[in-house]
């Protein structure tokens, strides 16, 4: 394959450490879970749900910016955004179709009685966990198509959190739930094998002349 091929001979421009690395991440990464984020208004806090997808090994994140189009801050990003995929929309249904289209169960987060809490909540099929923005929540658009809904317990007089941290709260909680789990969650060797040559790349200077010396070779 020439992919694999491309990677062994890439690979010799990192460190082991850093090769290794890679393959410690990408044996935990999953697209089983993903998360998207309606209208966020304080980018500070997108920035901070794609670090907490990084940290749970989330690998893809959907950014919904019908109102609010800003660039991630990488100083709260902390570099996640080279390592989880993010893609973007300018309407919320053409994500929700995207999502139902590969297969995810749309979950809306909300307060709302009807929510399902999080700690009865299993993860046995693919879903799409979907925040809204940090004053009004998520949009009639989502609650309609949602095929389920899940809330944090609360036992305080204030009954929503910041959205990074409920972010966090879900996915730590449900990536855990996951990985004890015997459905296939991890990505296919393929997709491995993708992440992989894409990130080495990326931490490689240079890296247009070197390719370009590759292919002459090849």
């Amino acid at each position: 394959m020439e992919e694999a091929k491309l990677l062994d001979y890439l690979e010799d421009f990192i460190s082991e450490e850093r090769r290794e690395r890679f393959i410690s991440v990408l044996a935990n990464r999953t697209k089983f879970i993903t998360v998207a984020l309606e209208d966020v208004f304080q980018m500070h806090n997108t920035s901070a749900v794609i670090r907490s997808c990084d940290v749970f090994g989330i690998q893809e994140a959907h950014l919904i910016q019908n109102r609010n189009a800003n660039e991630l801050d990488k100083n709260i990003a902390m570099g996640a955004q080279q390592w989880v995929d993010v893609y973007r929309y300018k309407d919320t249904t053409d994500c929700i179709t995207a999502l139902k289209t590969k297969g995810y169960k749309i979950i809306a987060t909300t307060p709302h009685d009807n929510s399902l809490l999080l700690h009865d909540f299993e993860v046995d099929e693919k879903i799409a966990l979907f925040f809204g923005t940090e004053r009004d929540g998520l949009t009639q658009a989502v609650l309609e198509q949602a095929d389920g809904f899940l809330k944090i317990p609360m036992k305080g007089f204030t009954e929503s959190l910041n959205i990074s941290v409920a972010a966090a709260i879900i996915l730590q909680n449900l990536s855990t739930k996951l990985m004890q789990t015997k459905v296939p969650w991890q990505l296919t060797e393929a997709e491995k094998l993708e992440k992989r040559l894409e990130w080495t790349k990326k931490s490689i200077k240079s890296i247009d002349k070197i390719l370009e010396r590759y292919h002459t070779k090849a």
